[in-house]
């Protein structure tokens, strides 16, 4: 049997590994509708997911009437601590995704996660999913400094050296993620069915994939390039 040629696989959380768009949305809503404003569908919060909560809120706000004089900051504190308790009422894995993490576990391949989201609320998150000791580590947007977070390729590099070293791919469904897996010199591979902000071909990844079930041949395929 041929090696895979992976040893290292990382994943972005939101919209990549897990859908999380529902108490994404529980979360903005709590904020828009303590200061009245219309509520959002999960389908127009999607587009603001990928930077950051703190960006997803301002865009929320932006999207339904601006960001109130200075409240920000104690609306952006009443949102995470809203989420935190709220993190995984609605939150599972995309389908396939524990399939594939079997296959990479049958073939002794370390798999980690790369987000944007705090380190903090990503543990907690995928604790609860019953996935966290499963990784060979969570970096979150804090984990290094908001300077090192992605499109930064430092929480790429530091995933390698966490799990031990080796070659590694990415999987990610924003420009974030490409741009993070570039700038680490690794291949990078965009799920179709993310939280995508346009055309997934315009992220401009090495691959695409519509299903988790695609994503170990498409790894081998990157190998071969």
């Amino acid at each position: 049997m041929t090696k895979f040629p992976f040893g290292i696989i990382g994943f972005d959380l939101d919209g990549t590994l897990v859908d999380t768009s529902g108490d994404l949305t529980a979360a903005v809503n709590h904020v828009l509708a303590g200061v009245g404003r219309p509520l959002l569908s999960t389908e127009a919060v999607k587009q603001h997911i990928g930077g950051g909560a703190k960006l997803m809120l301002q865009q929320g706000l932006e999207a339904t009437g601006g960001i109130p004089g200075d409240d920000f900051k104690p609306l952006y504190r009443q949102m995470l601590s809203y989420y935190e308790a709220n993190v995984s009422v609605h939150s599972r894995p995309f389908d396939g995704a524990l399939e594939v993490l079997d296959q990479f576990d049958a073939m002794g391949v370390r798999y980690a996660v790369v987000t944007n989201k705090f380190e903090s609320l990503a543990v907690k998150l995928l604790t609860d999913l019953d996935l966290a000791h499963r990784m060979g580590c969570i970096l979150g947007a804090d984990t290094l400094g908001k300077k090192n977070a992605k499109p930064s390729g430092a929480p790429i590099f530091e995933m390698i050296k966490r799990c031990g070293g080796g070659s590694a791919a990415y999987v990610g469904d924003s420009i974030y993620d490409v741009m993070a897996a570039k700038n680490a010199g690794v291949p990078s591979v965009a799920v179709s069915f993310g939280f995508l902000h346009g055309p997934v071909a315009e992220l401009r990844a090495d691959a695409v994939i519509d299903h988790f079930d695609e994503l170990i041949g498409s790894l081998e395929r990157l190998a071969l390039n």
